[in-house]
């Protein structure tokens, strides 16, 4: 048996499910939409990852420190608990015979084109004990709190593990 389609009834069909219709063109759309070419492709599980620099880290706070009014030249000093860290996925497995099982577990890798790298389940970020700031404005209480704020926000330290001194 053939199904015979009129005009009519093709027109009818479109216009019941023209949204539904419009909403997958939208969506095929942007599927095929170019994502540029600038960008940086996202590292792939497992890709190199990039090194926590602690002197890096500080050198950046201090210039961020540094433009606060009446702070002037910031110098900070930050103390480490735990540096940052990736914890690789791993395959468990457990066998077990008459009275003792044994667990074994295996690292996930991928193949990449250069070799094989482990997939990272977790990345931790680094753990700060404590930080200095060193600024000629550091006798005044507006910029003392204001500098202690903004090193509390940025490492997640408590106002009591921040010491804001004066220097010259």
């Amino acid at each position: 048996m053939k199904v015979q389609w009129k005009p009519e009834q093709l027109w009818k069909l479109l216009d019941k499910y023209k949204y539904v219709l419009l909403v997958l063109a939208a969506g095929l759309a942007l599927l095929l939409w170019p994502s540029g070419e600038g960008e940086k492709p996202a590292p792939a599980a497992g890709g190199e990852p990039e090194a926590f620099d602690l002197a890096a880290l500080e050198e950046k706070l201090s210039r961020t420190l540094s433009q606060v009014e009446g702070a002037g030249e910031v110098t900070v000093v930050l103390t480490v608990r735990s540096g940052a860290e990736q914890v690789p996925l791993t395959d468990r497995s457990t066998s077990t015979r008459e009275r003792d099982s044994q667990v074994e577990e295996k690292t996930v890798v991928v193949n990449t084109g250069s070799g094989q790298q482990a997939v990272v389940r977790l990345e931790r970020a680094p753990v700060f004990q404590g930080a200095v700031v060193v600024c000629p404005g550091g006798d005044r209480a507006e910029v003392r709190l204001l500098l202690t704020q903004a090193v509390s926000s940025l490492t997640g330290l408590g106002s009591d593990k921040i010491t804001v001194c004066k220097g010259g």
